[in-house]
């Protein structure tokens, strides 16, 4: 086998050679089939099934000859729509053509839009773009953010066997009041030294969410953060639930809970649908603003807590959220979750 060339010339050189086949003996035909199979690097069976079928069109040719459909957005709107998506937070789809209504006036108030591409008619294209539309003009922007972290989770023996387990099967709660609580490391590329860490708390009910970044890890400053997001919720704390981490399976944090009358919870250890909602903030929250830069001075840990009080109230009072309702079954027998609307 000489080796493999691409299906444009594999087609050229089973065209030329389809007719001769046909006419040919058996024996000729073998030797014909042995060319086509060293020079294309075709299996057998594949080259002898394309000399036999009805003549392939040039895929060069077709692709040249196919009339291409009209763009559907401008340059402009497609400029507008990722200057808008970065301000917003990055929502998915589906949010975001949502919060455009509310969002577009405040941000032209604001100065935000002035833009040489933030046109009228970019805005009024903007508004009629699908979710999925957002979704695939979106893509190369989020490919190019996508950048994974470094776990500091480390399981803790202390008090875990007493602290009672709630799972993703658990009942989901009817009331606010229940929150998952994780930290995220700002360590950049090493976990040398002392660095930052965002403590992040969620409601599972209504999806209030706050953070606080702290010095490290230390039961000090992990009860100082508790405490201080605890001040910053519309209501009371019912349960803290967290992972299995020693920074909150400890003697002080399970004291402080206790003296609270606040119920200590725990997930499942390296089961992370347990905490699913505080997980999903851990990205599109804290990495989407804080990114996966390394913050260890004093500078640097005041500047991230004047970022998440920004944060808390563009997320709490100008995001949408959707809840899961239900499930149906597709035409395939497949199982959907459907959803509210935002």
């Amino acid at each position: 086998m000489e080796g493999k060339i691409d299906m444009a010339a594999r087609r050229q050189v089973t065209n030329k050679l389809r007719g001769q086949y046909r006419k040919a003996s058996k024996a000729d035909r073998g030797k014909i089939l042995d060319r086509v199979v060293s020079t294309t690097g075709m299996g057998r069976s594949t080259a002898r099934r394309m000399l036999t079928g009805p003549k392939l069109p040039d895929p060069a040719a077709q692709v040249d000859g196919r009339a291409l459909r009209a763009r559907g957005f401008s340059d402009d709107a497609r400029a507008l729509l990722e200057h808008v998506w970065a301000l917003m937070g990055m929502p998915c789809g589906k949010y975001l053509v949502v919060m455009l209504d509310l969002w577009l006036p405040l941000l032209a108030e604001a100065g935000d839009l002035d833009k040489p591409f933030a046109t009228k008619g970019a805005s009024a294209e903007l508004k009629t773009m699908s979710a999925a539309t957002v979704d695939r003009y979106l893509k190369p922007a989020r490919d190019r953010m996508r950048i994974k972290g470094i776990s500091t989770t480390k399981p803790s023996p202390l008090l875990r066997n007493s602290i009672t387990i709630r799972t993703c099967a658990d009942e989901a709660p009817d009331a606010p009041g229940v929150i998952e609580a994780d930290t995220v490391a700002h360590c950049g590329p090493t976990l040398i030294g002392e660095f930052a860490r965002t403590l992040t708390m969620t409601d599972l009910v209504i999806g209030w969410t706050e953070n606080c970044s702290i010095r490290n890890n230390a039961s000090t400053w992990i009860l100082a953060g508790i405490a201080e997001l605890q001040q910053r919720f519309p209501f009371d704390l019912v349960i803290f639930d967290s992972d299995c981490g020693s920074e909150f399976i400890n003697h002080d944090v399970a004291g402080w809970l206790q003296a609270r009358d606040i119920a200590q919870t725990r997930s499942r250890p390296y089961q992370k649908n347990d905490q699913a909602h505080v997980e999903s903030k851990n990205h599109h929250v804290v990495r989407k603003h804080a990114f996966y830069w390394r913050y260890d001075t004093p500078d640097a840990l005041e500047l991230l807590n004047r970022l998440w009080k920004l944060v808390s109230l563009r997320l709490n009072f100008f995001t949408p959220t959707k809840k899961p309702v239900g499930y149906t079954t597709t035409a395939n027998g497949r199982r959907k979750r459907i959803y509210d609307k935002p």
